[in-house]
């Protein structure tokens, strides 16, 4: 499927800001199963600075300074990729073996996704998730079957309702109050695999969405989403995480279906953010946010089966006013409150 996606953000500012550094995660991966065939960022103002690399899980990001005052920043994304769909496979491993894997061991071989067993900043350990995770882990079943199976019971049990969350809710609390959105479903489900020894990663992307019957889809009008990526040893190396969305649920090797595309992976949302950075000035802003998803020129007919799915943190086209402490000579500039 070939998509092309459009993510525009702006920040309004009072007072100016005076100074400015920024990391960007707005481009998407490129790998055996997507294809980037294009990527713009625009920025305005033109930044003084701007460096293009790879962070430590192999994402390609953004750093970029303003050095001069302004009162409005707008960063806009446009990428064009192909993706792929593939079916879950055959995993024969069992989640007790998978979990022995990680296991440190005298002289063992060091597995990378042992990064991903470890509690991150919005994916602690805790009792409440391995008790809420306990009846997926059925002893013998393997560990693709566990994960679908708590996937689905996340689906079934949760209710998704916007803005019934913020950007910084704990876990525990959405797991609590059973309701939440793409970010708190894929985060507790990380936490649950984790909490019992699994290796669970967060992915950050866009899912192609379409407009309801008798509408025309507005642009912008998409948001970000997350979903989740489990590790299984067995599969060929290079190609061990399946990907899991609670929020929809639907799974499938390396992306959970073809109207799927993968901005970004880390240990949960902080690492991944779509902007962040620091700021000095600027005491209160107000965030836009713009997505859309749509299918590029020339392809066929897209869309998601089985109707619209669940997607986006409010209303993607929002706004959202912060306030920040003018007492700091670097006053931190939250993430975007738009990934689900």
């Amino acid at each position: 499927m070939y998509l092309q996606i459009t993510h525009a953000t702006r920040y309004d500012y009072l007072p100016a800001v005076e100074i400015a550094q920024h990391m960007a995660y707005l481009q998407p991966v490129s790998n055996r199963y997507q294809k980037l065939l294009s990527h713009s960022l625009n920025i305005s103002p033109l930044p003084t600075q701007m460096t293009q690399t790879l962070d430590v899980f192999g994402n390609p990001r953004c750093f970029f300074s303003l050095q001069s005052p302004h009162t409005v920043l707008e960063v806009v994304a446009n990428s064009v990729v192909t993706t792929t769909a593939r079916a879950l496979p055959g995993s024969l491993f069992n989640w007790e073996q998978t979990r022995e894997q990680f296991r440190y061991q005298s002289g063992g071989r060091f597995d990378a996704a042992t990064e991903f067993v470890f509690a991150s900043p919005f994916c602690p350990r805790a009792p409440e998730f391995a008790a809420y995770a306990r009846p997926s882990f059925v002893p013998g079943l393997s560990v693709l079957a566990v994960a679908q199976d708590l996937m689905q019971r996340i689906h079934t049990d949760f209710d998704y309702e916007s803005q019934s969350t913020q950007i910084n809710t704990p876990a525990l609390v959405a797991l609590a109050q059973r309701k939440g959105v793409c970010q708190d479903f894929a985060h507790i489900m990380i936490a649950c695999l984790r909490t019992l020894g699994i290796a669970a990663r967060y992915v950050s992307g866009y899912l192609l969405t379409q407009a309801a019957p008798g509408t025309v889809k507005l642009k912008g009008s998409d948001a970000s989403h997350a979903w989740v990526a489990v590790y299984a040893p067995d599969l060929p190396p290079g190609e061990r995480w399946c990907d899991f969305d609670p929020t929809n649920n639907r799974a499938g090797w390396h992306s959970p279906g073809e109207d799927y595309v993968t901005l970004a992976t880390g240990r949960d949302f902080s690492d991944v953010s779509p902007i962040r950075g620091v700021i000095h000035g600027g005491a209160s802003h107000t965030l836009t946010v713009g997505v859309t998803v749509e299918p590029a020129p020339g392809d066929g007919p897209a869309g998601p089966p089985g109707g619209r799915p669940r997607m986006g943190h409010q209303n993607s086209s929002q706004s959202q006013s912060q306030s920040q402490s003018q007492s700091q000579s670097l006053s931190p500039l939250l993430p975007l409150g738009t990934i689900n």
